[in-house]
Order: C-alpha cells, then structure tokens, then sequence
C-alpha cells in the first residue's frame, strides 16, 4: 500500500489518469509530463506488482506518442487548409523564432533522428514539431520518427522516477525529489543559454 490506498485502487486511478495526462501534455505543452511520469515511476518502484514499471513505462510512451500524433494531425490539418488553423497558430506562438529556424536546418540535415532528440530536450519538441509541419513532412514519416522519440522519453523520465524511489524509503520523499530533479533537468538548457550570452 502507497499513500494508504490499496494497490488496486492506485492502479484503476492512477494508470488513466496517467494515460490521460500524458496524451493531454502533449496537446498541451504547459503540463508537466516529465514530472507526472517520473512521479508515477516511483509509486510503480514501492509497489508490489512485478509489472507496474512496465506498465508504466508502456502507458507513458502510448499516450506520449498518441498526443503526438493527434498534435501532428490537427497541425497538418492546419498547413493544408484554406484559412490555416488555430493550432497552427498556436504551435507557431509557442516557438521562439531562432528556435525554429534551428529546428527547421537541423531537420534538413539530420531527418527523423532530429524528432528523437526534440522529445529528450526540454522546450525542444513543439519547434521541430513545426519545423515537420513547415516541411510538410508526411504523416507515416513524422509517426516512424515519434515512435522512438516516445520510447526514449519515457525511459528517461522512468529512470529519474526509479532513482528517486530508490534513494528514498517513502514514496513521497521519492516523488518530490524525482519531482525536483525533472524541474532542473527541464531548467538546465535555458540556464545554459543564459550563462552563454
């Protein structure tokens, strides 16, 4: 038991709401899905069940990539109608510009392999997102190159939610330091870029 609920219980609430935090956060850049997975990893670690890891891991890349997907398919939606789209708009609203172009002349250069590192560095997704949307990159391409672009997300955020669970003996500890250390993971670039200019 974690939190004093039954572990079944934890897992019909928990495992949808997971779902569905995941796939939302990816329509919806502001939530912080680095965090609910990592949170997540370290209820899975203190339980019981041999599976909830995997469970975990598969429920966060499916929903991941389904978000994904369906951002993709409103914004190709966008790019090919007549009036353009508000998610359109949206997309190009959240990417800063100098971001955009980097996104777009390093998709030329290195392809799908660019969607894989998008989803692994913080802010980095929605650009190159656009930049695909920009290049009119085909659907069935865009979705070849997210696949492992979600696998390698959710592994990374698992892993930090797994050595939270391990440093600390209470699940709660393990979630507000996995919690911490997604924060300063996702923080680290812009600093970077601050100490640089």
């Amino acid at each position: 038991m974690v939190g004093g609920l039954p572990e079944s219980t934890q897992h019909a609430v928990g495992y949808p709401a997971l779902f569905l935090l995941v796939a939302l956060g990816a329509l919806v850049p502001v939530i912080p899905t680095g965090a609910i997975v990592s949170s997540a990893a370290v209820v899975a670690f203190h339980q019981t069940s041999p599976v909830a890891l995997l469970v975990v891991f598969l429920l966060a890349a499916g929903a991941a990539f389904a978000g994904d997907v369906a951002l993709y398919w409103l914004g190709r939606r966008g790019v090919h109608s007549e009036h353009g789209s508000r998610w359109l708009e949206a997309l190009r609203r959240r990417a800063a510009p100098d971001r955009l172009e980097q996104a777009q002349a390093k998709l030329r250069e290195h392809r799908v392999s660019v969607l894989v590192l998008s989803r692994l560095v913080p802010a980095g997704r929605i650009p190159v997102m656009l930049a695909c949307l920009l290049a009119r990159m085909p659907l069935r391409r865009f979705v070849r190159g997210n696949l492992p672009a979600c696998l390698a997300w959710a592994v990374t955020y698992q892993l930090i939610g797994v050595l939270g669970g391990s440093l600390f003996s209470r699940p709660w500890q393990g979630v507000l330091a996995a919690v911490v250390l997604t924060v300063l993971v996702g923080a680290a670039p812009s600093v970077w870029r601050r100490v640089r200019t």
